[in-house]
């Protein structure tokens, strides 16, 4: 596996799920990290717009060739897009993990959520002991 990812501008779970600010609302999805270590995605189960999800919980599904996981909120708060690309085309996570391949945006519940998430130097560390 090659060397992952990292964005910047994200904030992480230690389960490799991201939220990184988008004005007043939130752009969540899977990290580099994840996306390698599922292989070629091939489906996306996604909420629905108005969907209220709180931290921790589950609020999608993605599956490669080789397994399927469960996707974690990283931020309590109300679905207010979804990625409708991902039901035709999965790979975009593959591709494009914190661009194109975006999975939800949420309006928070409480923005101060994002502060309790792993920064990013914090979150390339996890990985790296990961990795050793």
């Amino acid at each position: 596996m090659s060397k992952s990812l990292v964005d910047a501008n994200a904030r992480y779970l230690k389960t490799h799920e991201w939220a990184r600010p988008a004005g007043e609302e939130f752009v969540i999805g899977i990290s580099d990290h994840a996306q390698q270590a599922m292989g070629d995605l091939v489906y996306v189960e996604l909420p629905r717009v108005g969907d209220k999800v709180a931290v921790g919980e589950r609020f999608g599904v993605v599956e490669s060739v080789k397994a399927a996981s469960d996707v974690y909120m990283p931020m309590a708060g109300e679905v207010v897009a979804v990625n409708t690309t991902l039901e035709t085309a999965p790979d975009g996570i593959n591709r494009e993990p914190y661009g194109e391949g975006w999975i939800i945006r949420i309006r928070p519940t409480l923005a101060a959520d994002f502060d309790a998430l792993l920064d990013a130097s914090t979150y390339q560390a996890l990985l790296d002991a990961e990795e050793a």
